[in-house]
């Protein structure tokens, strides 16, 4: 695997593989890598000829008190299990490589629709922060295909309708939601859960299914179902950010004659803000 800091050397390296007729995949990554991400490379290189995954943790997309500063840098055991993982290149760069002329007087990348709800609502700026340094990533890498998972469901949506209102030629492919055994999503804020907590945070997870299953089975008051997995969250000793049943297309809230859903949620331990979502197309 060839490692570059710098966006003209990395260009450089992929303007070859392109004239060998290869197709680029690419994987954008805040480090800290777990089995999620390598399964986020593995779809990539079965897509893709060759695979380029990023680590950069954008200051641009963390807002006032959010967690920049601790956010785990884990740059060699990243490259190790990316080696493992036969990914042909790392890029890493540094802040001022991605912002040159400083985050204040960067241009910026601004989707009006789907960033002001769900993890926008909680986070102002935060969506802008990712479309900006996506577009900037996708300038430098050029990729045929990229791969975001399907955990972040709200980012890989906004991310979507960027790529298309900007006419992007990059294809986007989701990849699953890759579990621990108990249903807890893995996230790279996972490091931050105490042991106390730890089997208590898959309430999350079962109470998007439990909203599943009753949707399902028939039932429509998705305010009353959305507010009874809340207390379920609450009891179990968390703090609720949001329980949105929303259109899977849109975002929005569901209406009761959408046939395709996705139940979305986001909850906060005592040292991280934990999301998770799932989806149920009705017949």
């Amino acid at each position: 695997m060839q490692v570059f800091h710098h966006i003209q050397s990395l260009r450089e390296a992929l303007q070859q593989e392109r004239r060998a007729g290869k197709r680029i995949g690419f994987v954008p990554t805040m480090g800290n890598l777990h089995d999620a991400h390598i399964e986020l490379v593995r779809i990539a290189q079965r897509h893709c000829d060759v695979v380029v995954t990023s680590i950069f943790v954008n200051p641009l997309q963390f807002g006032l008190n959010e967690d920049w500063d601790k956010y785990p840098r884990t740059l060699a055991a990243d490259t190790a299990r990316l080696e493992a993982a036969h990914c042909d290149y790392l890029f890493c760069p540094s802040d001022k490589e991605i912002y040159p002329n400083g985050m204040v007087e960067q241009t910026r990348v601004i989707v009006p629709t789907m960033t002001d709800v769900l993890c926008g609502a909680s986070r102002p700026g935060h969506f802008e922060g990712v479309t900006t340094v996506v577009a900037k990533l996708f300038n430098i890498v050029q990729p045929d295909a990229a791969v975001f998972g399907t955990k972040d469901f709200q980012q890989l949506a906004v991310i979507r309708r960027m790529v298309e209102d900007l006419c992007m030629p990059v294809r986007i492919i989701p990849g699953d939601i890759v579990r621990e055994p108990d249903g807890l999503a893995m996230s790279s804020r996972n490091v931050f859960i105490t042991s106390d907590e730890r089997p208590r945070v898959v309430q999350l997870n079962r109470s998007l299914n439990w909203i599943k299953e009753r949707i399902v089975a028939g039932e429509t008051n998705f305010i009353v179902l959305a507010d009874a997995a809340r207390k379920q969250i609450e009891d179990a000793g968390f703090r609720v950010d949001y329980i949105s049943i929303c259109n899977s297309h849109t975002l929005e809230l569901a209406a009761h004659d959408d046939r395709d859903i996705t139940i979305l949620g986001a909850m906060y331990t005592s040292g991280a803000r934990l999301i998770d979502n799932v989806s149920v197309v009705l017949g």
